[in-house]
């Protein structure tokens, strides 16, 4: 992953245009981790997260909690005992914008 992506910032999901292209997502997916998956026909994309247990689990979604609340850029998050699926797209455009690959970038990070 060679990305300066998690140093940016979420714009206002407000106006900001239309959302991105089947191409400029497919040229920003390989800034991300192994993983991320392209889904809806270019409208969403999501990675499974897996961990030992249950308090490792809640930690890592408390720290999505917090980079979505800082961001303003929320996912959708499926979560159970040792996994959790993080789902990004941008609500106001039905389709992905670069916030989304901000905050999966910022997500990333977490994993060491």
């Amino acid at each position: 992953m060679n990305s300066d992506l998690s140093t940016k910032r979420c714009e206002s999901c407000e106006g900001i245009g239309s959302a991105l292209k089947p191409e400029q997502v497919t040229n920003l997916l390989p800034q991300l981790s192994k993983g991320w998956q392209v889904l809806d026909d270019y409208k969403k994309i999501a990675k499974s997260f897996n961990f030992s247990n249950f308090y490792e689990t809640m930690a890592f979604v408390n720290a999505i909690a917090w980079i979505a609340n800082t961001e303003n850029h929320h996912p959708d998050l499926e979560i159970g005992y040792n996994y959790c699926h993080v789902h990004f797209n941008t609500h106001a455009l039905k389709g992905l914008s670069q916030n989304d690959f901000i905050c999966a970038a910022k997500v990333d990070k977490l994993i060491v």
